[in-house]
């Protein structure tokens, strides 16, 4: 049996062992169990339901033989989509963590993050192979076996999806689809398999997903309003969308977001200012987030949100946004509201005095006037100042450290410490901006400004707001608003990726003490080619071509 598989086994029944000794909670608290195997945890349809919850809880869970952070999606939108991104800086840590912003992992299969995502997403796709091939047989209604198997379908073709970004070339440089895409394993077994192609693949995730939506709908059903976590309908209209828009099928992508957001509109700008730690309407599919599953030091919050441990008691901050990136959005938009940008305290970025050159800081508060002078301090207190007028009802304080930085975030923030919330996976917001891009990619102009002006007018976060660009300064506009409008949700190096675009960081200044316009670290400001790191693909990590022979 293929051992790189039997250990992704032992975490799939983990989840479905775990998910039946709490079936009667609304998510998962307990501990691995061999007792339960897997004709137990699909011979009914109460038992698949835990099954299912056990998959959405391993999205969640620390996988501990990684060690520390590695815990599902979080990690995935933390070290593969945010930090090697154009506009997420993380400025103290930068140089300790340049080797993930800078892409130079990709070939080092024996490496942990190389071999992580493989991992994660397999480890996805196993209970869901599961659930598929037994849930026809399960004790339960029709109506019930249809719904559990269409979230299983779901599940399964949002992890290969997944996969396609990381361990696969772009569609444009595919051949139309005949280079190696993932090994495709459709049912239970652990056996060598070679790799499909990413035609091949591409054909499984679409045949999931119209398998899925079918019997969504002939089962009448729906997940629970407040259960995000699991999969119903419109995640598979969603990740139809995400798919057919890496493949380039534009129109399928247009149908698909658009089927994806039904019922569900774009939120109001108090709820997007209200922390991203708690469901609101747009919130297709997300993490469960409450204190009964602390991730503890592990999760997304610890260090990514603005009162997260990290930013609460050390000098890293919580991320920034890019400067050039943020200074191209206008001051009344409400998303600028959420960044400490410079147009906010009448500050020249380029003041040495105001704005450390090397990190970024935003003046420093309490004892720490030895990286900048009284200015700095008096910036600081200001800043201080607009981040209590902008802490979100019941939530503490942000950047309690006192280290705050030029460009810094108030998106993300914890209900509790270390790093409790919920997260997003898929909002209606990034369904408007596919929108917008298969309609700019198939030619239809005004369709693409309208969908930029239904997200930014239309939802209020800038009711000043039209478009009337077109040809590249249109493209430009699409993909600055989907950064700015998904900073730190993990999606902008698979974007980056998809259009073909390199990366181009700059730093405040640079070597010759120059003035670049940017905020990142000299350590990361660098530009990443679209054809570098084999064309920004990870290597099949090197567990998986020991043990499966069909790749050696």
């Amino acid at each position: 049996m293929n051992k790189f598989f039997k250990n992704i086994l032992g975490c799939a029944f983990f989840g479905l062992a775990a998910s039946l000794a709490s079936c009667d909670s609304d998510f998962l608290e307990t501990s691995a169990t061999d007792s339960v195997d897997d004709v137990t945890a699909t011979s009914t349809t109460k038992n698949i339901e835990a099954a299912l919850n056990g998959i959405a809880r391993t999205m969640t869970t620390q996988h501990y033989n990684f060690g520390q952070g590695f815990c599902g999606e979080n990690c995935i939108m933390r070290l593969y989509e945010n930090l090697p991104s154009e506009n997420y800086n993380y400025n103290f840590y930068a140089s300790g963590w340049a080797p993930i912003h800078n892409q130079t992992f990709h070939a080092r299969t024996n490496s942990k993050y190389d071999s992580y995502a493989w991992h994660y997403y397999y480890s996805l796709i196993s209970p869901a192979n599961t659930i598929i091939a037994n849930v026809d047989g399960a004790t339960g209604t029709d109506a019930e076996k249809k719904f559990l198997k269409a979230s299983a379908l779901t599940f399964r073709a949002y992890a290969y999806e997944k996969l396609v970004h990381y361990y696969c070339y772009r569609w444009q440089d595919s051949n139309n689809g005949s280079t190696p895409g993932v090994v495709l394993r459709l049912d239970a077994s652990t056996g060598s398999l070679p790799l499909s192609t990413l035609g091949e693949t591409y054909a499984q995730i679409y045949k999931d997903l119209d398998e899925a939506i079918s019997l969504f709908k002939e089962s009448g059903m729906d997940r629970a309003k407040s259960k995000v976590w699991m999969p119903n309908i419109n995640v598979a209209h969603a990740v139809y969308a995400r798919a057919a828009i890496g493949k380039q099928d534009y129109a399928k992508a247009l149908t698909e977001a658009k089927a994806a957001r039904e019922g569900f509109p774009l939120m109001s700008n108090a709820d997007y200012a209200k922390g991203f730690c708690d469901a609101t309407s747009e919130w297709i599919f997300g993490s469960y987030g409450s204190s009964e599953e602390n991730n503890w030091y592990w999760a997304y919050g610890v260090q990514g949100a603005c009162n997260g441990y990290y930013a609460g008691n050390t000098q890293c901050g919580a991320g920034t946004i890019g400067h050039q990136l943020i200074s191209r959005i206008p001051d009344n938009d409400a998303r600028k509201q959420l960044f400490l940008t410079a147009d906010k305290f009448g500050i020249d970025p380029s003041d040495p005095t105001l704005v450390s050159p090397v990190y970024g800081f935003l003046g420093i508060r309490d004892d720490c006037k030895n990286y900048l002078g009284q200015a700095g301090y008096n910036l600081a207190a200001a800043a201080e100042e607009y981040c209590t007028a902008h802490t979100p009802s019941g939530l503490d304080a942000p950047y309690q450290s006192g280290f705050m930085y030029l460009d810094g975030q108030l998106k993300f923030w914890v209900k509790d410490k270390p790093g409790i919330g919920f997260l997003p996976f898929i909002r209606s917001s990034e369904m408007v901006l596919l929108e917008a891009e298969a309609a700019y990619f198939m030619g239809n102009t005004a369709e693409a400004q309208k969908a930029l002006v239904e997200l930014n007018a239309g939802s209020g976060r800038n009711p000043e707001y039209t478009c009337d660009k077109t040809g590249e300064d249109l493209f430009n506009e699409i993909k600055d608003y989907r950064s700015l409008e998904l900073w730190g949700e993990g999606h902008e190096w698979s974007d980056y990726k998809r259009w073909n675009i390199g990366i181009d960081r700059k730093p405040s200044y640079d070597k010759n003490n120059t003035y670049q316009g940017g905020n990142a670290h000299i350590a990361v400001a660098i530009k990443i080619a679209p054809d570098a790191n084999n064309k920004w693909t990870w290597e099949i990590p090197l567990a998986e071509t020991e043990y499966n022979d069909e790749l050696k």
